[in-house]
């Protein structure tokens, strides 16, 4: 069957705003998707959803395969001229969707967009962070350009797959208000039609260039079209799953799993993840400035119960912010499960009736967070769970250098580069953007400044294993755990597999 044209597609997502008939949607690949995209500005956004919907209409100079190597994309090389400059080659040929030819001035427009303060029409990006002690972006040559840091940053390669490259004329037709639902970019798909709240309709770009070198098949996308349907409900996303209605679906959760594999046309698959949970302690608070009471927290908690019970043993435990997989990670001492310890420690703190508390957490959480508020409880950390709204709770919690007004939150923070660099300096460095336990240490401080420039990979990975033993020692959070990233897949799709940077790239996979 052919897939239907671009008018009857709209008129049937208009008047079935549920679930897909399979029959209907024969030659199209549909994602049961948790969250619908922020927006479709490269540059505009900090969440992972939205990067893996905007990453199957836009490429970046560098991507990552599958086991999370780095390799070039729109580059066709890279050259470190010296210990503050890398040379990009950029291939010839690559078209944007509007059939525009890619050029450098392109490349230098995107990353001067996210790199200079006041670049977004006097809005900075927030994807600035991520792109380190960038001084300048300039074309040495038609097909060249170069970036210059203001000091050593070996990490550079590793966040560039994080930014898409977007067309200077472009941007400069529809503005930035445009870009955020209108694109161009040089994907492997490009935009239908986006339904907010229901679904981004994506279809094959026949002109793609085919991606990255490394990365086979290279060539133009295997299906017809992409559609992420916004299926928030992990249940009403099993289901569509097991009825054929969708191939793929992210978030399948570890009580589910052994339904999926049971069921004839579906199976699991998993990866190892590189999001890190822990609770936050308000360590401006009456409660939690006292370490023998953040210390008490840690020990009220059975953490490998729980990913046994609750996560179906689908994670490794942490001691510190670090995944098990990520550079600089070491083994570290462990806390334990003691409750009755726990309660002695809070004694000595000066709480022998224990404590009453709340804890933050999203509602995609609350089980896994009242599992846990129930073992802080039997330890004398009488713990209520508040679930709140995602944004809600970054305003209250991860505002850059206020007031902590919380006792707990339980949350996660990604690592997509499993460098130490965008997880660890965030949310232990004084008064960062993730601090959320307002932790405030200049001597870490110092080191994890000092690691970020470090070019001597045994050096640098020495000062974050002295840094984890620090953050291990102080207690600022609960560390917990890292879970896989875990989704459930149509037997018909072929090609595919997870990436541990919850990216969910499209392009290869195909529908038998």
């Amino acid at each position: 069957m052919k897939a239907l044209p671009h008018l009857l597609l709209a008129t049937a997502l208009a008047t079935c705003p549920g679930i897909f008939p399979a029959a209907v949607w024969a030659e199209d690949l549909i994602i049961g998707f948790t969250l619908d995209a922020d927006t479709l500005d490269p540059a505009n956004h900090r969440k992972r959803e939205t990067e893996t919907i905007i990453r199957n209409i836009y490429d970046g100079l560098l991507t990552r395969d599958a086991n999370m190597l780095v390799v070039p994309e729109i580059a066709e090389s890279m050259t470190q001229v010296s210990a503050t400059e890398y040379d990009f080659k950029i291939r010839s040929g690559i078209k944007f969707h509007d059939g525009s030819t890619l050029t450098a001035e392109d490349v230098k427009f995107t990353l001067d967009r996210i790199t200079v303060e006041g670049a977004m029409g006097g809005q900075t990006s927030p994807r600035q962070g991520l792109m380190g002690p960038v001084a300048s972006v300039e074309v040495t040559s038609p097909d060249t350009v170069r970036i210059t840091l203001k000091e050593p940053w070996p990490i550079l390669p590793a966040m560039l797959p994080n930014q898409q490259i977007v067309s200077k004329a472009f941007v400069e037709k529809v503005g930035n208000e445009g870009l955020a639902t209108m694109e161009n970019g040089t994907g492997p798909f490009k935009l239908v039609e986006w339904r907010k709240g229901d679904a981004v309709i994506l279809e094959r770009f026949d002109d793609y260039y085919g991606g990255a070198a490394d990365i086979a098949p290279v060539g133009k996308a295997c299906v017809d079209r992409v559609i992420f349907k916004v299926i928030p409900e992990s249940a009403s996303r099993v289901a569509a799953l097991l009825a054929g209605e969708v191939q793929i679906i992210n978030e399948l959760p570890a009580f589910s799993m052994a339904q999926v594999e049971a069921n004839d046309g579906t199976q699991v698959m998993t990866v190892n993840g590189t999001r890190s949970f822990f609770i936050a302690m308000n360590m401006e608070g009456e409660a939690f400035d006292d370490i023998k009471v953040r210390q008490a927290a840690a020990l009220s908690i059975d953490k490998d119960l729980i990913i046994d019970k609750i996560l179906a043993g689908t994670a490794a435990p942490i001691d510190g912010i670090l995944s098990p997989d990520a550079f600089g990670a070491s083994e570290l001492p462990k806390a334990g499960y003691d409750p009755e310890k726990a309660k002695a420690l809070l004694v000595e703190a000066g709480f022998p009736d224990g404590i009453d508390i709340t804890m933050d957490t999203e509602g995609a959480f609350k089980d896994t967070a009242e599992a846990v508020a129930s073992m802080l409880t039997k330890a004398g950390i009488r713990t209520t769970v508040v679930v709140g709204e995602g944004a809600q709770l970054s305003d209250k919690w991860r505002t850059k250098g206020a007031p902590k007004s919380g006792d707990m939150y339980f949350t996660s923070w990604g690592n997509g580069s499993l460098d130490p660099f965008d997880i660890f300096t965030p949310t232990h460095r004084t008064n960062d953007r993730g601090n959320s336990a307002g932790y405030a240490n200049p001597a870490l401080d110092a080191l994890l400044d000092a690691a970020a420039v470090e070019l001597d990979v045994e050096k640098r990975r020495g000062m974050y294993r002295e840094a984890e033993l620090m953050i291990n020692a102080d207690q600022p959070y609960v560390y917990l755990w890292v879970p896989k990233d875990i989704y459930g897949v149509s037997k018909r799709v072929t090609g595919w597999q997870p990436s541990a940077d919850s990216r969910i790239n499209l392009h290869d996979a195909c529908l038998n």
